[in-house]
């Protein structure tokens, strides 16, 4: 069953009418290249093209009884073609046509999939241009470090989401392969060339040597490129849900009229796009896994790879998607606060500025480690008694020595962190 969330497009690809479609083509284009071979009559192939079809529900109704899907439906298609189905699938095993439609399938994917990534990158442009200079704070451990802007933050994502778009077009490549070699992988009843004709004629490469099936590390690369663009969004959403915490409250899931956030809690607005996308980077991880677990296959090739293929390629291609159009909607309506930034950059009473303090000292001539326990001895009073840190040090006396009170203005200064945002632009967006 299709969820209810996936768009069209992706949904479609999963359908049995789709599977079996591929199905089809393939075992078509093979009949086609035999007969220019020489190996079947054109005129059976010329036939096989126009009469061939099926049906889903006459499918699963001979597997019933067949306990076999291909032979299933190779059983139904016969029904369609008449006499000249006795061509069909001449000298190919199951896995001829499963690995071939199934790299078909997720080519189809992973274009939406590349699409939809291109799409986020574009509002992250966007927002990153609209936010180049919004100041903010930095945070390392989760504690305010220095000041940077949200544009930053926002460049950061895009220059990422890029790098995932290369990895899933690296994996689009490795994964558009078929393979019609028989029953081991030998091409004893069918030869090299009739393999090469009908992958070009699909847009597949033939793999350069496989056994019954196409090798797994493939499928393997694939959905591990997946799980790797989860993660990428996790960060994204991770990172939403701490500014959208109430003490913080610097950007804010969009939250739509009539919404409601809590059963309970009328006043609530919950980040729960955010936390569906932190859940949903799981079970892509997961299925990362099972693809990882399906390389090792018992000799030329055992089942156990099938079932797993069945669940994972639907599922993880699907929840992609999902993701990217959430975050996607999220980031293009995010509420973002500058005003409560602003606050929270003041919070620590200068604290932010130290390190400058620190460097400016050792500029002076201050070996580092004394002037490292000058500052900090100054920074602690402010932790602990909430006063503000550049007026503590006007009033160190042992600092003075060291520094003028001009100095010390001009270390509290939001722009000189800044400095650079310009050249960070240019290097993640070009000119």
């Amino acid at each position: 069953m299709i969820p209810r969330y996936t768009r069209p497009e992706m949904g479609r690809i999963w359908t049995d009418e789709n599977r079996f479609a591929k199905w089809l083509e393939v075992e078509i284009q093979a009949c086609e290249a035999m007969a220019e071979e020489g190996l079947i009559p054109k005129e059976a192939a010329r036939v096989i093209r126009e009469k061939a079809g099926f049906s889903v529900e006459r499918i699963l109704e001979i597997e019933e009884k067949t306990k076999h899907d291909v032979i299933a439906f190779l059983e139904n298609v016969a029904e369609y073609v008449g006499p000249e189905s006795r061509f069909i699938h001449m000298g190919l095993t199951s896995s001829d046509i499963l690995d071939t439609s199934f790299a078909l399938l997720l080519q189809e994917a992973m274009v939406l999939i590349i699409e939809d990534v291109t799409a986020l990158m574009d509002v992250l442009r966007e927002r990153a241009h609209e936010h180049k200079h919004t100041v903010m704070i930095g945070r390392s451990h989760g504690i305010h470090a220095e000041p940077i802007t949200f544009g930053l933050k926002l460049a950061l994502w895009h220059a990422e989401m890029r790098r995932n778009r290369e990895r899933l077009e690296a994996a689009l490549k490795d994964i558009s392969v078929g393979k019609l070699s028989g029953a081991v992988g030998t091409f004893a009843n069918v030869s090299p060339k009739i393999e090469a004709r009908v992958c070009e004629r699909l847009g597949l490469r033939p793999a350069e040597i496989s056994t019954q099936v196409v090798q797994r590390d493939r499928h393997a690369a694939y959905f591990s490129a997946l799980a790797v663009l989860g993660g990428t969004l996790e960060k994204i959403a991770v990172e939403i849900r701490h500014l959208q915490r109430t003490e913080v409250l610097e950007a804010q899931e969009p939250f739509a009229k009539g919404q409601k956030g809590s059963s309970a809690m009328p006043h609530k607005k919950n980040p729960i796009g955010c936390e569906n996308i932190s859940g949903l980077a799981r079970l892509l991880r997961t299925n990362a896994l099972a693809a990882m677990e399906n390389i090792a296959l018992w000799h030329e090739r055992d089942i156990s790879h099938s079932s797993v293929e069945r669940v994972i390629g639907p599922d993880s291609t699907i929840l992609a998607d999902f993701m990217l159009h959430r975050i996607t909607g999220i980031l293009r309506g995010l509420v973002v606060y500058p005003e409560n930034m602003k606050r929270n950059l003041d919070k620590l009473q200068g604290l932010i500025f130290s390190q400058q303090v620190l460097v400016r000292l050792s500029e002076r001539g201050m070996k580092r480690k004394d002037a490292y326990e000058l500052v900090q001895r100054n920074a602690m009073k402010v932790w602990d008694t909430g006063r503000d840190f550049k007026t503590l040090l006007l009033e160190d006396e042992k600092l003075l020595e060291h520094l003028k009170r001009e100095d010390i203005e001009e270390v509290f200064d939001v722009d000189y962190h800044l400095k650079h945002v310009d050249e960070l632009f240019e290097r993640v967006f070009g000119n």
